[in-house]
């Protein structure tokens, strides 16, 4: 049994979602190198993920896909909540950026969008504003 199967709702199967994701983009382009473990590490810590559940998540045969939502909305929903783990010690680094850029277009952004859309997020996390009001600003282009 796929091991989010054990979360049917709330805030950890989300998270455990986020993390299996992370760790599919860490491994996209073969091994998880030293750097991507350390911020995986950071992750599982700021998602609350635990040993059992970091060891299965990082079994070679379970990849878990970035589910793309077709409504842009759900897509800006999914990158406000990722923002919200990352900010969750008040910064972001240069792999954690690397992570969200990744991230952000395995959600369906096009490269030069995501980058725009990571540059103002940054902008605003590093105040505080609800998802009603970020999505408004991310629309405005």
């Amino acid at each position: 049994m796929p091991i989010l199967d054990l979360y049917e709702h709330g805030d950890h199967r989300k998270n455990l979602a986020h993390f299996a994701t992370l760790a599919t983009l860490a491994a996209v382009d073969g091994e998880i190198n030293p750097e991507e473990k350390a911020i995986l590490d950071k992750f599982a810590f700021k998602l609350d993920i635990t040993e059992a559940e970091y060891k299965e998540v990082m079994k070679r045969e379970n990849k878990y896909p970035i589910e793309t939502p077709h409504s842009g909305e759900k897509r800006y929903q999914r990158l406000y909540e990722f923002f919200q783990i990352i900010f969750s010690d008040h910064e972001i680094d240069a792999q954690e950026r690397k992570i969200v850029e990744k991230y952000a277009i395995g959600l369906g952004f096009p490269p030069n969008i995501a980058s725009q859309i990571i540059e103002k997020s940054i902008a605003i996390f590093t105040g505080r504003i609800d998802f009603e009001d970020y999505h408004r600003i991310m629309q405005k282009g």
